[in-house]
């Protein structure tokens, strides 16, 4: 279980929530056409397909995390542009969506996806918007990464090339899930071709064009000494 705080957006109020429950989705484009030719590209480089898509992956509790720093133990990892949706209580203004890192091992997966995505910290930013308030325009949000101290861009997208916060809150309700300390992070979108993901920093804006809003959230990656044995 992890405590987290978010500034909501618009309100300026702070609200606590003790996550209890994590999710990573996998393979979240709307297009699975494209999702399917994703998986080929992968597939070429070892890492196993999904039995099905969308995936979900439940993975432990604790990895979610606010903060500006993650250990890695190799030089193979990174980060991935995401949102993510927090469950704060039962009612239809009790929902979150903030910005969200999933920083992945890459050596590992190709062993397997779940592993993978329990072996690096989810990074949720500090601020969030009630996804109620959002109404209609949230598919419009611009979702972004850099890369680097020179902030290579390395993402540039919007909500609306994923399955939807609403998505993924009726799969949750299905499986009697959506619920007080429930987290998902939503997959993410397309990498530009020739920039390095393999870097020490990691930054992704969620930013609401129509007000000027946004969520950020950055960190260093930090390599872990060399162990011995």
């Amino acid at each position: 279980m992890t405590a987290l705080e978010f500034e909501i957006i618009g309100e300026g109020t702070l609200v606590s929530v003790d996550v209890t429950h994590m999710y990573n989705a996998g393979y979240a484009g709307r297009d699975q056409a494209a999702v399917k030719h994703h998986i080929d590209e992968l597939a070429e480089l070892g890492v196993p397909a999904p039995t099905t898509t969308p995936s979900l992956y439940p993975v432990s509790s604790y990895l979610a995390r606010q903060g500006d720093r993650v250990e890695a133990q190799h030089e193979r990892t990174s980060g991935e542009a995401e949102w993510g949706i927090v469950v704060i209580g039962p009612g239809e203004d009790d929902v979150l969506l903030t910005v969200a890192c999933d920083h992945t091992d890459r050596a590992l997966e190709v062993h397997g996806v779940a592993w993978s995505k329990n072996a690096g910290p989810d990074m949720l930013g500090r601020r969030a918007w009630r996804l109620s308030s959002l109404a209609d325009r949230a598919d419009d949000l611009r979702l972004r990464a850099w890369v680097g101290a020179e902030r290579a861009l390395i993402q540039d997208g919007r909500v609306g090339e994923l399955l939807s916060p609403q998505y993924w809150l009726d799969v949750l309700a299905e499986r009697g899930e959506r619920q007080e300390g429930v987290a998902l992070i939503s997959g993410t979108i397309p990498m530009v071709a020739g920039v390095d993901q393999f870097s020490d920093r990691w930054e992704v804006e969620l930013l609401d064009e129509s007000t000027g809003e946004s969520s950020v959230v950055r960190y260093d990656v930090e390599r872990m000494p060399t162990p011995i044995g």
